[in-house]
């Protein structure tokens, strides 16, 4: 007994050296593309992508390779947990039944297209899912918390960065082209609203092209796009169940130890719970979110 608990001290320091040098490096591109971010403007995930990449050869690197996926996988889920603490249900419901047809349909229809056209063009099922998935729900966040559902390898990872960067670059033109098309089409509030929200990617995006409009705008948008955020539960939850079958014929035993409901997902929907019931203080609702974006 005595032996065991002199060990463990040693070994939580071991693992928290261990990631130590990866880590910081991963929080030293995030402050860096908030930086970037804050002070010139644009998406901070495409900067922090864009470092990334020009850091790559580091992740192969012995002291930085453990730092480095512990970032990737763990704090990404913390981050797209935290993106509950964004949604209410008294969001959803003020969307109407209509609205939530048309936005459910909306993110079903993106991510069959993409489906559909990844087999078209001979590409990999998971490249069209991840594409869908971060068009259709909430942009990198989407892909990141879809990837982390999806079994790990190197075509995975390509994937996802190709998305990310895809998914960010696009996002920024649509920020800036779509408030004329709703000016141009002279669309109503609620048109406006659902036109944005529901096909802007980003949250900042989305809430930064409505308000360059007017307030009623602005609110309508960031509405339709809490919806889409919140239709991460469901869709995550059917990729899960789909890794589920598929690989337990292969890893039966494994397959069946692993949790069917990923826990960030299960975070994420009580933090929608919680919030829904205003107990929640909207300092520690915004700080929560920024957490959110860091991660």
């Amino acid at each position: 007994m005595n032996t065991k608990s002199l060990k463990m001290p040693r070994e939580l320091y071991g693992d928290a050296t261990g990631i130590a040098p990866g880590l910081l490096l991963s929080v030293v591109i995030a402050a860096a593309a908030t930086f970037v971010s804050d002070h010139y403007g644009g998406p901070k995930f495409l900067y922090a992508l864009l470092l990334g990449i020009s850091l790559h050869f580091l992740s192969e690197h012995e002291k930085c390779k453990e730092g480095i996926e512990f970032a990737a996988k763990k704090l990404v889920r913390i981050g797209v947990a935290l993106l509950g603490v964004r949604i209410a249900y008294s969001d959803v419901s003020a969307i109407g039944v209509d609205g939530v047809a048309i936005l459910a349909g909306a993110v079903g229809l993106t991510i069959g297209f993409s489906l559909m056209l990844a087999r078209l063009l001979k590409i990999s099922s998971t490249y069209g899912l991840l594409a869908g998935g971060a068009t259709g729900i909430c942009g990198i966040s989407a892909a990141m918390a879809i990837s982390s559902t999806l079994p790990q390898s190197k075509e995975n990872e390509q994937y996802t960065l190709m998305t990310a960067i895809g998914v960010a670059a696009f996002s920024t033109i649509a920020m800036v082209l779509y408030p004329l098309v709703v000016t141009s089409l002279s669309l109503t509030t609620s048109e406006a609203g659902m036109f944005l929200g529901g096909s802007i990617h980003d949250v900042a995006q989305v809430v930064g092209a409505g308000f360059m409009l007017s307030t009623d705008i602005g609110d309508a948008s960031t509405l339709a796009k809490m919806f889409r955020v919140a239709m991460l539960m469901p869709v995550i939850l059917l990729i899960a169940l789909s890794v589920r079958v598929r690989s337990e014929s292969d890893n039966q035993e494994k397959q069946l130890s692993a949790p069917l409901v990923p826990f960030f997902l299960v975070v994420f929907m009580a933090l929608i719970v919680i919030n829904s019931f205003g107990v929640v203080p909207e300092s520690v609702s915004n700080q929560m979110s920024d957490i959110s974006n860091g991660a």
